[in-house]
């Protein structure tokens, strides 16, 4: 690309034109603005280094410390102006109070004290800031609005803590149930105790907020409370009195003329029972005591009473119809009774707080197997199923009268399919108390008077009917000698003898029917009758026998001395009869098959006559009776 160019004709340049007019005093005027700035400024850094030199080891102006005028002032000065002003730890009081108790104590006491170094030192330091434009401003405000120091607290709260222990020592206490003692007959009841704790964390947040405010202050002590398990007896006392008001009586509700009873625990053995337990109150949050009678203790009040007031029940006894076939009620039956030991004492405890204190006593019933409602049919009672008769011509009245009193403990007894039937049990106690006279009886080796001769009769006959009833015979024991009554009937080797408790007659009901015994004593024919009635399962009974061996003679009459008879006189005691051997068998059937087969016995020894005559007339080369 080509630039041409253009000729130029030459020319005088001209001035440049200005449209205004000239003003030469300006730079002038600015020359001197800007001097007089530079010199101000000049003047003001001089004026401000002068401050700094003066004020060098002072504090500036316009700082004030809680209203103390510190301007000027070399720190050492400054501490001596605040030293004595500052009264704020020793003279203003902290009050602790908790309720209506105060525990005034000063600040100072509470580790409070007015920090002098410290406060001078913040006083010297405004305006010394590392920073010359923050140190220049705050030199400026203080100069012009003034600038106030807090004093510096020094506040120990070791100090403050001890104090608080020593309150809390007054205020703090263990929370104390209720309680309830017996002194004599005297109840005592103590109301329970709220438990205090003084809370020293919390207590000390609201010191600290009160020491803050530099001035006197109320500080409330915090106090954790914590209630007892237990905050009033009162109730349980009043139960306690209760108790204790009266005599405790337990006796049997409807009473027999021969039941015993009443029997009674005194006001000193029932304050020695009082039991006090702690339980859950039903009622809200905590504990209660319930009151009740120590149930060992009850124990051994009722335990003894439990033999004495058992009553075994009794079956109903009856007879047989044979004309109805139905059974009637010879005796009413009788419920038994056990004492119920454990519901008494639940009675005993439900009634002693009341004003009632005669307490029922509880009984366990028990039923008879057999009541009187029972029919033959229920029993299986349906037929005479065996009958056996024995005789005792010329026995005494006392003889006579003890197997009359004897055989009537029998009649209408009822056994029970399984039972084993025990003589020597439905017999009882033999005594002159239970209706038995003297009579003949055999003991050690001889024939003597003695309470229930006569017994022996009834059980040879119900052996022999229990023999022919087909039923297992248990137990049976021969006679030591062989008795004259029995040769009737019967014969040798089915006489059965009892001695109470080491010989009985016992014989089991095998069948699944009841067995009724009926007995009957005629005196008038001297004869003696059992009769069994149940229901036949088909048994027979064939006795075979007796089979008699071994005859031993007996030998020549003894003689012994009775001073209650007069020479001349002679009385026989015993009558001789020789001793033999004797077995019985039996063979039990059963819709013609062998169901027992079973052999009785018996050995008896051979007896001697038995004279007594007066003392001195035992004829010469007699023998004697032992013992004479």
């Amino acid at each position: 690309m080509s630039v041409r160019s253009q000729p130029q004709t030459a020319t005088h340049p001209q001035p440049y034109s200005v449209h205004h007019t000239a003003r030469p005093w300006v730079p002038r005027l600015t020359l001197i603005v800007v001097s007089i700035l530079i010199l101000s400024n000049l003047v003001a850094a001089l004026l401000a280094a002068g401050y700094q030199i003066y004020y060098d080891g002072l504090i500036y102006p316009g700082v004030r410390v809680w209203g103390v005028d510190v301007s000027g002032m070399t720190p050492a000065q400054a501490a001596a102006a605040l030293n004595g002003q500052f009264t704020y730890p020793s003279m203003t009081t902290i009050t602790f109070r908790d309720g209506q108790n105060v525990w005034p104590v000063s600040a100072a006491d509470l580790g409070v004290h007015f920090d002098v170094e410290r406060t001078v030192q913040a006083a010297y330091e405004v305006g010394r800031s590392p920073n010359l434009l923050v140190s220049l401003r705050q030199q400026a405000t203080a100069w012009r609005q003034g600038y106030v120091i807090s004093p510096v607290l020094v506040y120990d709260q070791q100090a403050a803590h001890r104090h608080l222990q020593a309150i809390a020592a007054q205020i703090n206490r263990p929370a104390i149930d209720a309680t309830v003692s017996i002194s004599g007959l005297e109840v005592i009841s103590t109301p329970g105790q709220i438990g205090r704790q003084v809370d020293e964390r919390a207590t000390l947040d609201n010191l600290n907020a009160t020491i803050t405010r530099l001035q006197d202050g109320e500080v409330a002590v915090v106090v954790v409370e914590t209630p007892p398990q237990i905050m009033d007896a009162t109730e349980a006392a009043q139960t306690v009195r209760a108790i204790l008001a009266s005599d405790l009586e337990v006796f049997i509700p409807d009473a027999a003329p021969t039941d015993p009873g009443p029997w009674t625990a005194s006001r000193e053995a029932l304050a020695e029972m009082v039991l006090l337990a702690r339980i859950p109150d039903p009622d809200g949050e905590g504990q209660v005591y319930a009151v009740s009678l120590n149930e060992a203790q009850l124990h051994a009040f009722l335990d003894p009473l439990v033999p004495q007031l058992a009553r075994e029940p009794v079956n109903a006894r009856f007879v047989f119809n044979d004309q109805t076939r139905a059974l009637e009620v010879l005796m009413p039956s009788v419920t038994g009774r056990q004492l119920d030991v454990p519901a008494t004492i639940q009675l005993i405890n439900q009634m002693a707080p009341s004003p009632d204190h005669r307490v029922p006593l509880v009984f366990r019933v028990i039923e008879p197997a057999v009541p009187d409602t029972a029919t033959a049919e229920e029993l299986g009672v349906t037929e005479l199923i065996s009958s056996a008769t024995t005789y005792y011509y010329g026995s005494g009245e006392g003889r006579r009268a003890n197997i009359a009193t004897a055989a009537s403990r029998f009649h209408g007894l009822m056994i029970a399919p399984g039972e084993e039937f025990s003589f020597n049990r439905y017999l009882g106690e033999v005594s002159t108390e239970t209706g038995f006279e003297q009579a003949l009886i055999i003991f050690n080796g001889r024939t003597i008077e003695g309470v229930g001769g006569g017994v022996c009769q009834v059980s040879t006959t119900a052996f022999q009917a229990a023999f022919y009833a087909g039923y297992p015979i248990n137990e049976r024991w021969p006679h030591g000698y062989w008795v004259g009554y029995y040769d009737s009937g019967e014969g040798k080797g089915m006489d059965a003898t009892v001695y109470e408790p080491l010989v009985d007659l016992r014989f089991t009901n095998d069948t699944p029917y009841w067995l009724l015994i009926e007995t009957y004593a005629d005196l008038r024919n001297a004869t003696l009758t059992f009769q069994f009635y149940s229901t036949s399962d088909g048994r027979t009974v064939e006795k075979d026998g007796p089979y008699i061996s071994n005859i031993v003679p007996h030998g020549p009459a003894l003689y012994e001395e009775n001073p209650e008879l007069s020479p001349g006189q002679q009385r026989q005691v015993d009558f001789a009869v020789d001793g033999f051997d004797a077995v019985v068998n039996r063979t039990v059937y059963r819709d013609g098959q062998v169901l027992y087969e079973d052999a009785f016995f018996s050995q008896y020894i051979p007896w001697q006559a038995v004279y007594q005559v007066a003392p001195g007339h035992i004829p010469p080369g007699a023998p004697r009776a032992s013992g004479n």
